[in-house]
């Protein structure tokens, strides 16, 4: 789809042309007049100011002195007795600091309100003393013309209290956020602009040419620079000065495709810049408008030539001036970092402008192997962040299972194997699998946490992050929404102030790093070129739309609220979904919740938008980044994200856009679905295309969508929800747990007969036996392959198996040339069956003549707890024995550092533990029968030796140790225990059997401690 553009009219000076703004017609302009209240407000005002800054000092200094001590304090002075007296010193000493910050107020709100500034300084620590100054200065200043379009009168105080509660456009005027030196830095692009914004008088009157300026009756508005994490928007503009956000349209029209003062113009409605002009429809009101052309009389020759060049483009911008050319008519262009050049003095990138920028990508592991997927889902492929997050939520689900499994009653055991995937549940869990980037996810987690750190330990604030970009040569590029000043390092400033940038080489430096993860928000879109756009959906200031079809966008919010759901570089967080037909709740419980339709979702967002407002003005912060890290940490700072797939009405759109406009800093965002282009109150619009393309045409962005359509939706879910222990499987007709055969995936012939002709002893070191050596160079990686085979008896897909052991990508001969060797070295079997092969559905497969002691180790305790061992107490007793003296260690304890990194999404490293304590309590269980406790705590010992962490071995032997009557060595274990506890100490079920078993080992503790 080609990109939108703005259409423009070779003749937009005829008087009937249609495209015509019908409001451009000159109107007079009311001006106010000084009533006699404003009078009397002034004088009130000059009273209190007199009172305060001259009448405190003058009757502290009759009745107190002066603060400055006589001479050098003494030692007696710190050893004389406190009395009243001394009080009242500290207190006199407290009111005269009050004074002078108050004083500075007053100062820093003078110099702002006399040089025609719009953002004073923030005086530290200040709050409401400067708060308090600003309406004295205002109203004291009321009668003259520059304060009175600059300043807001006294009579709004009351609206200036709520600060955070009622964000405006005037808000930037108003009241400075905490992230004041960044709004100066922000201000610097539209520095000369904010004296035009309350003097701009003769420049327009001696300008060459028919401007509409030159009418004398033109009325002119100045973008805002940003204020915390509110921004200016045309919505905004025209709901307090045209009484109606949706007239935003009339403002673009009057200015769109006009140059202005940093020589950019103005092309979407939604991509405007501190500092831009923009002309105003005749009916406008309000104090910011500045009317044209005798506003104020004193103007700078730079204004004045800024304003006649503006007021001039108003006639000529339609027919595509001469600087047109270099702006490509008009559209804001988004490029990488590499491509896009540094902007001039002249031209910088101002903080509104929502431009992410190029950054870090790890290498995609399917780099190389695009020529064939196998048939895999190659959405899941492309999208290595979201596939990492899959499948580590995944890993931790099976995990908390199998733990569940273990510490639950006998009869409801489900087992130690996660059910095995088919159809097209196998199909998404062997592309999670390729396409995941884990190491890509844990550089981007511990870069952002790095980055916090570092700056909380500046005491700097956490700067506003629009979007990130992972580039693929591996560096991390952060989109500001205005400059932050250098940042810390290693980080690095980008092509210009508003980029920061982290070189992979200083990202593998980052240690773990204890804070709140700071942009959680985060979350792909899609790709354009090597590069990954991750776009921070909480900072955005105001609504996000996506128009397309409905089962196109069904595939961009399945994709979104997944990510956000699993993925690495977030804590806490709540994801509401509303309009989405398949329910994604099994991906994150505790994360992701449904609502039913528009109505619940505007009830329950009204009410948390009135709480985060509250918290955060009790909090004294100006948004969620200031209290989410460092000492101010608390869960109320964790993002909220809303996903509204359902399109909403036109009375919705408007109820949730006036929702949505003090989102951004309150860690709110808002990604809505319309089947249209022009929802109302969005910030930010995108299209996604039938050919999977996401357009950004206000961005300048075309990236290929990262996408979870309905069919992968339904496998992912279906993985989760067979890994929940209280379904599928192991659950019963009613929801319950049943007793379910704890069959592993490949049982092994455990009789003589069944000698196999390759033995791989992967518990402890790695050995084979029945192959001779590899060769050299090769034997590492065959070595692996032959484990991953082995631990995955279903079958292996080939793509999994390259990727597992080329992460960083392979191509397609090296992979089967390495497949064609490894199939040498197995070899046939006597009968000539290969022993690597391929099953229909094209996976490998090993041998049943192959097999490894993980695989023996999973036989015998079949045998002994559910097959031959269940009838013959003294076959179970052999087959126990037997398997753990197959325990040597833990699982491939010598494997090369660097190798075999695809352990990290297996659970193997889980169920070898459990299945070895489980032998271990069922081989003392055989003992104590006969009462054999010495026996009984020898297997204990034993499995501890593989299973330390499992409480369950721990009780069993306590169990075992006090059956034999001996109290010292039941105390000597019970210290044992103590001190591996910990700082964590004994566990609460630990702790009440050593209640039962040995009331007095406290006192044991205590001695010994």
């Amino acid at each position: 789809m080609p990109r939108r553009r703005t259409s423009s009219s070779s003749s937009s000076t005829a008087p009937s042309a249609p495209s015509a703004p019908r409001n451009r017609t000159p109107q007079p302009v009311r001006v106010r007049r000084r009533s006699f209240g404003d009078f009397v407000k002034a004088f009130l005002a000059f009273v209190v100011l007199a009172g305060l800054v001259v009448g405190v000092p003058f009757a502290l200094a009759v009745t107190a002195g002066w603060p400055f001590p006589g001479g050098a304090p003494s030692l007696d002075w710190l050893q004389r007795e406190i009395t009243v007296q001394t009080f009242l010193h500290i207190l006199t000493v407290v009111v005269w600091l009050a004074w002078a910050q108050f004083t500075a107020c007053v100062l820093v709100e003078v110099k702002a309100a006399v040089s025609g500034v719009g953002v004073p300084g923030r005086v530290p620590g200040s709050g409401p003393s400067q708060l308090l100054a600003r309406q004295l200065v205002a109203a004291l200043l009321l009668v003259g013309a520059t304060a009175a379009s600059l300043t807001p009168g006294l009579s709004q105080l009351g609206q200036s209290l709520e600060g955070n509660q009622k964000p405006s456009v005037a808000a930037a005027q108003q009241t400075p956020g905490l992230f004041a030196q960044q709004q100066e830095q922000a201000a610097a692009t539209a520095g000369a602009l904010a004296e035009q914004a309350g003097q701009a008088g003769q420049a327009a009157a001696r300008a060459d040419g028919g401007a509409s300026a030159a009418h004398g009756d033109t009325k002119y508005y100045r973008i805002q620079p940003p204020e915390g994490r509110h921004h200016d928007s045309l919505w905004e503009v025209a709901e307090r000065h045209l009484g109606d956000g949706r007239r935003y349209k009339e403002i673009f029209e009057l200015n769109k495709d006009r140059v202005q003062p940093d020589g950019s113009r103005l092309s979407e409605a939604s991509l405007i810049r501190p500092g831009w002009i923009m002309e105003m429809p005749g009916d406008a009101r309000g104090g910011e408008l500045v009317e044209m052309p005798d506003a104020a009389p004193n103007v700078s020759e730079q204004v004045q030539q800024q304003i006649s060049d503006y007021a001039r483009s108003g006639d000529h911008a339609q027919g595509g001036g001469a600087q047109g050319g270099a702006q490509g008519g008009g559209d804001a262009q988004v490029s990488l970092p590499e491509q896009r050049p540094a902007p001039t003095p002249a031209n910088p990138v101002t903080p509104a402008t929502p431009v992410p920028g190029a950054g870090q990508e790890h290498a995609t592991p399917a780099a190389g192997q695009a020529e064939d997927s196998f048939g895999l889902p190659e959405a899941l492929l492309a999208a290595p962040l979201l596939a990492a997050g899959l499948l580590g939520a995944l890993g931790r689900r099976r995990r908390q299972a199998m733990w569940q499994s273990a510490l639950g009653a006998v009869g409801g055991r489900r087992g130690m194997e996660p059910p095995t995937p088919t159809g097209d549940a196998q199909d998404v869990q062997d592309a999670l699998l390729v396409g995941a980037d884990p190491e890509g996810v844990r550089l981007l987690d511990r870069s952002l946490r790095g980055l916090a750190a570092s700056l909380a330990a500046e005491s700097r604030p956490l700067p506003v992050v629009y979007a990130a970009w992972m580039s693929g040569n591996g560096d991390l590029h952060l989109q500001l929404a205005q400059p932050a000043g250098k940042p810390p390092a290693p980080w690095q400033q980008g092509q210009d102030q508003t980029f920061w940038m982290l070189a992979r080489s200083d990202a593998e430096g980052y240690e773990e790093a204890e804070t709140a993860a700071p942009y959680p928000g985060l979350v792909s879109l899609g790709t354009m070129d090597d590069s990954r756009l991750l776009l921070n959906l909480e900072a955005v200031p105001g609504i996000v739309s996506l128009s397309g079809t409905e089962t196109d966008r069904a595939a961009v919010f399945a994709s979104v609220a997944a990510e956000l759901a699993t993925n690495g570089w977030s804590d806490r967080m709540t994801i509401t979904l509303v309009g989405f037909g398949d329910d994604l709740t099994p991906l994150a419980p505790n994360r992701i919740r449904h609502l039913d339709g528009f109505e619940d979702l505007l009830e329950t967002m009204s009410a948390e938008t009135r709480q985060r407002r509250g918290a955060l003005g009790a909090a004294g912060h100006d948004s969620v980044l200031t209290g989410r890290t460092g000492p101010a940490q608390h869960t109320r700072w964790a993002p909220h994200l809303v996903l509204l797939a359902a399109q909403p009405s036109d009375e919705e759109a408007l109820q949730l856009a006036e929702l949505a406009a003090d989102a951004g800093r309150l860690g709110i965002g808002y990604l809505v679905g319309t089947g249209g282009t022009d929802l109302p109150g969005a910030a930010w619009e995108m299209e996604i295309t039938g050919e999977g393309r996401l357009l950004a045409p206000l961005l300048g962005l075309e990236l290929d969508a990262q996408l979870l359509p309905v069919a992968q939706q339904r496998a992912v879910v279906e993985l989760f929800t067979d890994a929940d222990p209280g379904s599928g499987p192991g659950s019963g007709p009613e929801g319950g747990p049943r007793p379910a055969a704890n069959t592993p995936p490949f049982l092994v012939d455990i009789s003589e007969q069944g000698r196999p002709a390759v033995y791989a002893r992967l518990v402890g070191s790695y050995e084979i036996i029945g192959l001779d050596a590899p060769d050299g160079e090769r034997s590492a990686l065959l070595h692996e392959a032959l484990a991953l085979l082995l631990l995955h008896r279903e079958g292996v897909h080939p793509r999994v198996l390259s990727s597992a052991l080329w992460p960083r990508g392979v191509t397609a001969d090296v992979r089967d040339a390495l497949l064609e060797r490894l199939r040498a070295w197995l070899g046939t079997d006597p009968d000539g069956t290969p022993r690597l092969a391929t099953d229909g559905a094209g996976r490998l497969t090993l041998a049943r003549s192959v097999v490894s002691d993980l695989d023996v180790l999973r036989s015998l305790y079949y045998e002994a707890t559910q097959g031959r061992g269940v009838d013959s107490r003294q076959v179970r007793g052999r087959l126990l024995t037997d398997a753990l003296v197959l325990v040597r260690g833990p699982l491939l304890a010598d494997r090369p550092e660097g190798r075999y990194r695809w352990l990290t999404h297996e659970i193997v490293d889980a169920q070898l533990p459990l299945l070895v304590a489980d032998t271990g309590l069922a081989l003392a269980e055989f003992h104590l029968e006969k009462n054999r406790a010495e026996k009984a705590i020898e297997a204990l010992n034993a499995a501890l030796r593989t299973a330390p962490a499992d409480e369950r071995l721990w009780h069993e032997l306590l169990r075992a140790t006090h059956t034999t009557g001996d109290p010292d060595r039941l105390r000597a274990l019970a210290a044992d225990l103590v001190d591996r506890s910990g700082a964590r100490g004994v566990p609460p079920r630990t702790e009440a059997l050593l209640d039962e078993l040995l009331p007095t080992w406290r006192e044991g503790v205590a001695a010994a401690g």
